[in-house]
């Protein structure tokens, strides 16, 4: 019995002394090392950005939307959505393609910088007054 805690007692101790160096070590790096950023960091900003109507060259008539804004809610990283200002934003209706603007309402649709995802849209469509007919 005595053979087993003494017989090579200095590979025993080198052994020992060499696991606890890769233990320190390891443990150092992992400390030091920063955290793997996760795939749902995100933030997000909600705002109310006015709508702007966009009609063809050619009609120089002006609209008017029937909700003045609407509320944009954006994702991106944290050190984008940081530095976004609400005037990169913006809401617009495009009249070029309606063909009957008193009877539907159109889709707004929302530019935003490049990194950015718009998240919702509320109210998604807006309806659209055309100016009273000129006599």
């Amino acid at each position: 019995m005595r053979d087993l805690f003494f017989k090579d007692l200095g590979w025993k101790i080198f052994s020992v002394l060499l696991a606890a160096g890769i233990w320190l070590t390891v443990h150092r790096i992992l400390l030091e090392s920063p955290e793997p950023a996760s795939p749902g960091g995100t933030s997000t900003l909600t705002c109310d950005r006015p709508v702007t109507i966009v009609a063809g060259s050619a009609d120089v008539r002006e609209f008017r939307p029937l909700q003045p804004t609407v509320s944009v809610t954006v994702s991106g990283p944290p050190e984008v959505i940081g530095k976004l200002e609400p005037d990169q934003i913006r809401a617009r209706v495009d009249l070029t393609d309606a063909g009957l603007v008193k009877s539907s309402k159109l889709p707004v649709e929302i530019s935003v910088p490049a990194g950015i995802t718009v998240v919702r849209i509320k109210p998604e469509t807006i309806g659209v007054i055309p100016p009273p007919p000129k006599q």
